[in-house]
């Protein structure tokens, strides 16, 4: 697995938002110590999967990357908790993923996060490799070894690495979040922050492939949305 840079797609939206991220860049030092204050003086948000923004426990940005993280997590787990073992191994065609690879998939994805931004490795080592790698790369290999389980074995699966990041944040500040990795930056600048939201933008994604997915089921009856 190859996870030390952003891949072709991804530099080529990341080459589009250069621009926007200067000048958002220009704008933040224009504001100098008043940002620096605004910030600090900003309440943290009461509890609840609907509010978006500051979070106890947390510095006023990482809160609000967490609240956005709480929100994706509580739907998907929403949307999923009746499913069935079958429901759970329905293939669509012989390309696609199941739901319960989906659900493997962003365990995989988050835990790499962590092995990156928390520790500062670009790749899996050999235990993680064993238990996420076939979550982490999906397609053939995906399809063979995530198969057979209910829905109690995916969350209990992925929720031990979201209680982790949850943890972990809370040791962190805002500072962190925003520094921009060398490594990730050779041909634009990415923070950590565009990292996490990178979690949180994917687990938004694959959550839209587990509607549609539910929507095709057998039996299902025919989408709204």
């Amino acid at each position: 697995m190859n996870t030390t840079a952003p891949s072709q797609s991804r530099r080529s939206f990341l080459r589009t938002t250069t621009q926007l991220t200067a000048g958002l860049a220009g704008l933040t030092a224009g504001l100098g110590t008043f940002a620096t204050a605004a910030d600090a003086a900003v309440p943290a948000m009461k509890d609840g999967v609907y509010v978006i923004g500051p979070t106890p426990g947390y510095s006023p940005q990482i809160g609000t990357l967490v609240s956005m993280l709480n929100y994706n997590r509580f739907t998907i787990l929403n949307m999923t908790k009746a499913f069935t073992k079958q429901e759970l191994d329905f293939l669509l065609d012989p390309k696609a993923n199941t739901i319960g690879a989906l659900l493997m998939h962003l365990g995989a994805t988050e835990t790499f996060y962590q092995a990156n931004t928390f520790e500062g490795r670009q790749d899996f080592n050999d235990a993680e490799k064993k238990e996420w790698g076939a979550a982490m790369e999906l397609g053939d290999e995906g399809r063979k070894q995530i198969k057979g389980n209910e829905i109690k074995y995916y969350v209990d699966k992925i929720t031990p690495v979201r209680e982790k990041t949850l943890a972990t944040l809370k040791t962190k500040d805002d500072a962190w979040l925003l520094a921009v990795d060398p490594e990730w930056s050779k041909e634009e600048p990415l923070n950590t922050y565009w990292k996490w939201f990178h979690v949180c933008e994917h687990e938004s994604n694959h959550r839209g492939q587990i509607a549609f997915l539910k929507s095709r089921l057998p039996g299902a009856k025919a989408s709204k949305e």
